[in-house]
C-alpha cells in the first residue's frame, strides 16, 4: 500500500483517504461554499474534519468547464486566509492547495500548506514542478485535455485510457526528474471528457496501478452523475457514493469529495467487504 509525507507527518493509505474539497470561489456549484467569508470556511473545514475528513483540499478559482482564470493576486488572496484559518483553528489539519499556479502553490505552502493539487499537471505553469521539488511535497498530477475554458468543446481521444495512461508516463518520469518523491495521479474526470469518457476511464481503472502510484478519483457531482441520472447537481450525492465505490473497487487510494461522512461510509464499508473477502 501507499504512503505520502507531508512535511514531517506521513500519510497512510493502507485505508482509503477522503478528501473534504473546500472552495474559496464566489463561484463555487456546489451550494454550500457560495459565497462564504473566511470564517464560514474555517467552520465548513472544522465539520468536514468532525466527519472524518484525512485531508482538506482549499481552492481559490473556479476549474468547472467554461471557467475564466482570474489573476494570481486574487486567487492567492482568496486561498492563503482560509488556510492560515484552518490552521490556527484546526493546527493538525493536513492541507492540500488546489491551483495550477506556482506562485500561488508557494504562497500556500508557506501559509501551512503540505501538499499541492495541480489540474494541469504543471501544462499551465512551468515553474510549477521546480516548485513542488524545491517544498519537497506530494504533488497531485492530473490529466486535462485543454484548459478549464475550452476542454468541454468535443473533446477526442483513439483510446482515452490509452492517452491518459501515456500522460502519466511522460508526467511522473518529468515530476521524477524534478525531484519530486510522492506523486499522486488523478485521471481528471470531467476535464477535457466526455461522459463515455468518464465511464470507460472509471471502468478501467486498475490499468494505472501499473504505475505504481497512489490514485485519486474526483468524482464528487459531477456532470457525467447528474446528467446520466437526469437531476442536478444538488441531487447527485447518491449517485456520488455509487461511482466512488466503483473507484474504490478498481483502486483508487483518495476520493475527493464534497460530502465526507457519505464518503467515509463507502471507504468503511469497502474495506469491510475487502476483509471480509481474505
Amino acid at each position: 500500500m501507499y504512503s505520502i509525507n507531508c512535511r514531517g507527518t506521513l500519510l497512510s493509505m493502507d485505508t482509503p483517504l477522503v478528501m473534504g474539497i473546500i472552495n474559496a470561489t464566489p463561484d463555487s456549484f456546489y451550494e454550500g461554499h457560495l459565497d462564504a467569508g473566511t470564517d464560514a470556511i474555517v467552520r465548513i473545514a472544522g465539520k468536514m474534519m468532525s466527519k472524518g475528513a484525512d485531508i482538506l483540499d482549499v481552492g481559490g478559482l473556479s476549474t468547472r468547464p467554461g471557467s475564466k482564470p482570474v489573476a494570481v493576486e486574487e486567487e492567492t488572496a482568496r486561498v492563503v486566509p482560509v488556510i492560515k484559518g484552518i490552521l490556527e483553528k484546526y493546527p493538525a489539519a493536513i492541507l492540500s492547495v488546489d491551483t495550477y499556479h506556482s506562485a500561488v502553490a508557494e504562497a500556500a505552502l508557506q501559509a501551512g500548506a503540505v501538499i499541492v493539487n495541480d489540474i494541469s499537471g504543471g501544462e499551465l505553469d512551468s515553474n510549477m514542478l521546480a516548485t513542488v521539488a524545491r517544498w519537497q511535497v506530494p504533488y497531485i498530477c492530473m490529466h486535462m485535455k485543454g484548459t478549464p475554458a475550452t476542454m468541454q468543446q468535443d473533446p477526442q481521444y483513439e483510446d482515452v485510457v490509452k492517452e491518459v495512461l501515456d500522460y502519466f508516463i511522460t508526467k511522473t518520469e518529468a515530476c521524477r526528474r524534478h525531484g519530486i518523491k510522492d506523486v499522486i495521479i488523478d485521471p481528471g474526470f470531467g476535464f477535457g471528457k466526455t461522459i463515455q469518457h468518464n465511464f470507460r476511464l472509471l471502468e478501467q481503472l486498475e490499468v494505472f496501478s501499473i504505475l505504481n502510484m497512489p490514485l485519486l478519483a474526483g468524482l464528487s457531482r459531477k456532470s457525467s452523475i447528474y446528467k446520466t441520472l437526469g437531476v442536478s447537481a444538488a441531487e447527485a450525492l447518491n449517485g456520488t457514493t455509487v461511482l466512488n465505490t466503483i473507484a474504490l473497487m478498481h483502486g483508487a487510494s483518495i476520493l475527493r469529495v464534497h460530502d465526507v461522512k457519505e464518503a467515509k461510509e463507502a471507504v468503511t464499508l469497502f474495506t469491510a467487504y475487502k476483509k471480509a473477502a481474505r
